[in-house]
């Protein structure tokens, strides 16, 4: 690979821990597009000096956006597709030569991939979290038609403005407050993380054939997915929404279909790595 290759990224404070250079190369080197996929770390204060200079590098293609991001390079962003209003984070930001920055999000669809190959039909769910990504997230179980929302946030005004913003009738939980008998619980926080507090929940009020959907994905075993199983309850790993996301994202940078024919070979890399 050279600098000269036409490239995108993935911008986020922290980067480090970032697995979609690996999920991009692999398919890039799959389908033989001459073409790379960075990580970038950009803090809060550097993004308008980041944009301002890929903006004019004529091999830039984009870049995802990860934590704390997802929000603020909002106001770097054209945005055709009205993403703005329906969700309220961007996580795919992609560059047409000479003209502005498009902004969309693909959170969203990678969120559901896995719920619509499983043939989900709950009626009730736990979204844990209030940012950027669980604006998209909540977008897409409304979008399911889910009918019983309760938001679990650290600070209840953050987690009702996330409810209003999106026009659900739903219910805002603390961090210690008991689950109710919900069908899904989607972690949509940092807790889990790497170098973050775990999120530890009792499970037990959640339906016997509930689903527990954690979209960290480092580790991608994490205390609460341990939890579920022990707890006889499905469960979704973080790769099922990365791979889903990034694969939307891919076509976006790169004009091609991402192989997912090949996501088991994917995962055992993602897995090793």
């Amino acid at each position: 690979m050279t600098d000269k290759l036409p490239y995108a990224e993935v911008i986020g404070d922290p980067i480090a821990h970032s697995k979609s250079p690996l999920i991009h190369n692999f398919w890039l080197d799959a389908l033989g597009i001459e073409a790379e996929y960075r990580k970038t770390h950009v803090t809060g204060e550097g993004l308008a000096a980041y944009f301002l200079a890929r903006r004019a590098d004529p091999d830039w293609l984009g870049c995802n956006v990860t934590i704390p991001h997802k929000i603020a390079v909002m106001d770097y962003t054209d945005d055709p597709g009205g993403v703005r209003e329906r969700i309220g984070a961007m996580n795919t930001i992609a560059s047409e030569t000479g003209g502005p920055l498009i902004g969309t999000n693909t959170d969203a669809g990678g969120f559901l991939q896995p719920l619509l190959r499983d043939k989900w039909k709950g009626q009730s769910a736990v979204l844990v979290g209030a940012g950027g990504a669980a604006r998209a997230i909540l977008f897409a179980l409304t979008s399911l038609g889910v009918p019983d929302i309760t938001v679990m946030a650290r600070d209840a005004a953050k987690g009702q403005a996330l409810l209003d913003r999106a026009g659900v009738k739903g219910r805002v939980i603390g961090m210690t407050d008991a689950l109710p008998g919900a069908d899904l619980i989607v972690n949509a926080s940092s807790l889990g993380m790497a170098g973050q507090p775990v999120l530890d929940l009792d499970l037990s009020p959640l339906n016997p054939d509930a689903t527990v959907y954690d979209i960290v994905y480092a580790p991608l075993e994490t205390q609460l997915l341990k939890a579920a199983r022990m707890n006889g309850l499905k469960t979704l790993d973080g790769l099922e929404m990365l791979i889903g996301q990034a694969a939307l994202a891919f076509d976006i940078f790169f004009d091609a279909q991402a192989p997912r024919e090949r996501d088991e070979e994917l995962r055992a890399l993602l897995l090793a790595a």
